[in-house]
């Protein structure tokens, strides 16, 4: 039996084969669709697509009311200072205050004074190398300076600023001489009205003496308009 079907089975083999190389025979009628198969595993990931437009706005919903208050927070820390604000109006004035009290003694040497001015009288020339007299006291309030002799007397110890002005017709020599040591001259020649002056600061201890001096060219006058003046003062005390 097994034989038969084999020959059977070779023989439709050999006749299918045969109609392969001659023609095709009609088609047979499609099978049966077969059971699914397993569910294969998930692929990979796909590339991140574009970003999508924007959605249509969602319509706004009323605001609700406003919640109870909440306790008060912690103190925060300082903030910086702020800019200075523009000035205010003026005040009224205050009230007047109370009178202090009496201030303390200045230095005593503020309060030390000594000056003089004083000019010539009379229309003759003094005489010559004798003292000046300026005896027309224009100031002289501590009397340092005598009219009797024309001489200033050192009282306070310090640095003074002694300056002559002289109107003369003629020549005119001056000295000026302190303890009877000449410390300056002054000159001026010609024979018309004109004015001369000098000045020099001296350091004195108590009871030097100054003065001036004329020399052999004495035509210093002392008549109305036509003053001459020797004048003195203590600059500072030591």
């Amino acid at each position: 039996m097994v034989v038969i079907s084999l020959m059977l089975l070779v023989s439709m083999l050999s006749s299918l084969i045969q109609g392969f190389e001659s023609t095709s025979g009609i088609p047979g009628v499609p099978g049966c669709h077969g059971i699914p198969g397993i569910p294969g595993k998930d692929g990979r990931n796909g590339i991140k697509g574009a970003k999508g437009d924007p959605g249509v706005p969602g319509f706004a919903l009323s605001q609700g009311g406003d919640g109870e208050k909440g306790d008060t927070g912690d103190t925060g820390p300082t903030g910086k200072r702020g800019r200075r604000g523009s000035p205010g109006e003026r005040g009224d004035p205050g009230n007047v205050g109370e009178k202090g009290e009496k201030g303390r003694s200045g230095d005593h040497k503020t309060t030390l004074k000594s000056a003089f001015s004083a000019k010539r009288g009379g229309h003759s020339y003094p005489p010559r190398e004798t003292h000046i007299r300026f005896s027309k006291i224009i100031s002289n309030d501590q009397n340092h300076y005598n009219s009797d002799t024309g001489v200033f007397t050192c009282n306070i110890t310090g640095f003074y600023y002694f300056v002559y002005y002289a109107t003369s017709d003629n020549n005119l020599c001056i000295n000026l001489n302190m303890n009877g040591i000449k410390k300056a001259g002054f000159c001026n020649h010609g024979q018309f009205y004109q004015a001369s002056s000098g000045g020099i600061v001296l350091h004195l201890q108590v009871n030097d003496e100054v003065w001036l001096e004329a020399t052999d060219y004495n035509a210093m006058m002392g008549k109305e308009d036509h003053d001459s003046v020797f004048s003195g003062f203590l600059l500072f005390p030591d």
